[in-house]
């Protein structure tokens, strides 16, 4: 085995062992995210100004976009529902 094709195969390997990373990753983000959001949610809901239901699309969509996500939620559910 040459130089060359070690090093091709340590590259090969930490590709591999980053994109798994990121798979098994992936799905506690997207969990983290939905949790941040229905914490998000709820808080908002304690204020008494709009009323959201809690639900985990809700929350997905604010965990994953934030407060844009939160602002569009609130006026797609109160103007457009």
């Amino acid at each position: 085995m040459t130089l060359i094709e070690l090093g091709f195969g340590a590259i090969a390997g930490i590709i591999i062992i980053g994109a798994l990373i990121f798979l098994i990753g992936l799905p506690f983000k997207i969990i983290w995210n939905s949790i941040i959001g229905a914490v998000i949610l709820w808080l908002v809901n304690l204020t008494g100004l709009v009323a959201i239901k809690i639900t985990f699309i809700h929350a997905l969509i604010v965990g994953v976009f934030g407060v844009p996500g939160l602002i569009l939620l609130i006026i797609y559910l109160n103007y457009f529902k």
